[in-house]
């Protein structure tokens, strides 16, 4: 759970704010992407393992072989349940996490189009 609980609506929000803001991913929030967030709220899954996923399967996406033919934006939400259920199940330190998101931010900069 949450240190600081916070409201249902607003937990929702910020999953689908992150959700757009994570690279790989179209960027547009549809309805069913917002009853995924829905679904993570009523289930108890904390922000930070919703955060972490977004994190590590952006990462994985963008840290592939040289050459590789790149990937089609995510569409939807659902793509990263996977990704949180195992998310859920690591124990990690989170600086691996702040190292991912850091790797993250170079590498927007490094694939912006032109």
């Amino acid at each position: 759970m949450e240190k600081n609980p916070i409201s249902p609506h607003d937990y929702v929000e910020r999953v689908l704010r992150a959700y757009r803001q994570t690279p790989t991913t179209r960027g547009t929030v549809r309805q069913a992407d917002r009853l995924v967030a829905v679904e993570l709220q009523a289930r108890g899954v904390s922000l930070e393992v919703v955060q972490n996923a977004l994190i590590l399967a952006a990462a994985r996406r963008l840290m592939r072989t040289p050459g590789a033919p790149p990937l089609t934006p995510i569409r939807s939400l659902a793509y990263f349940l996977p990704v949180i259920e195992e998310v859920m199940e690591m124990r990690i330190s989170p600086n691996y996490f702040l190292y991912l998101e850091s790797k993250l931010r170079q590498l927007a900069v490094v694939n912006v189009p032109r």
